[in-house]
């Protein structure tokens, strides 16, 4: 079986799938980049809805003065991350719908910084302004596509994000390839184009790679 990859794995990420007898294509279809920023104006409490918003924080001159207030964040790894940085993380979710939802309805008298990449999804943001919850919004990374017609037939292609789906689709059709994609969010983005979707059990690259060795077993 030929499975491509939208995002170059890591060695440990990639051996389970080489062993298994799966050949592996890898290409990463997005880029991110740090952007400059000011810490001004910063609520009582932070969110972080990915990885990449933290590593963008932790490479903020001022980053010590951020790490006196509670921490809210989307993802095991974003929370990962953050504790071993010195933040106290007070809730994490799998999902952006359920971050907010936790915050509406529990800790709704918070104000809160939201740090963000240009390509982030509107869910966290409406539903904080739906409900009325004070915030404001630093984006501190740029996600650029990265868009490469692969000539080569592949059986299943690894989704890890909607932007990682809309850069492939800008160059490739889907035909009757299985999506693995990362989460919900990430497989919304394949919405009408193909009903051939499995979604990781934990939005994590290492269940994208179990629900791919659990397919082909």
């Amino acid at each position: 079986m030929k499975i491509l990859s939208t995002k170059i794995l890591t060695d440990s990420q990639k051996k389970p799938l080489i062993e298994a007898g799966l050949e592996l294509i890898e290409n990463d279809f997005i880029s991110t980049q740090i952007k400059s920023f000011d810490l001004k104006n910063i609520n009582e409490s932070l969110i972080f809805t990915s990885q990449n918003s933290v590593e963008s924080i932790l490479q903020h001159p001022e980053l010590e003065k951020l790490k006196t207030q509670k921490v809210y964040c989307v993802g095991i790894k974003t929370k990962k991350l953050l504790a071993e940085n010195g933040f106290e993380v007070i809730a994490y979710t799998g999902y952006a719908a359920d971050l907010a939802e936790i915050i509406t309805l529990i800790y709704k008298s918070e104000s809160y910084t939201f740090f963000s990449g240009n390509k982030r999804r509107d869910t966290l943001p409406d539903a904080l302004k739906e409900a009325g919850v004070t915030f404001n919004e630093i984006e501190v990374y740029e996600t650029t596509l990265t868009p490469q017609k692969i000539k080569a037939a592949v059986d299943a292609v690894l989704f890890f994000s909607p932007s990682g789906v809309e850069s492939y689709l800008a160059d490739n059709k889907l035909k009757n390839e299985i999506c693995f994609c990362i989460g919900e969010t990430t497989a919304s983005a394949l919405e009408n184009k193909t009903k051939n979707i499995i979604v990781a059990e934990q939005p994590t690259i290492e269940d994208v790679i179990e629900a791919i060795l659990e397919e082909y077993k």
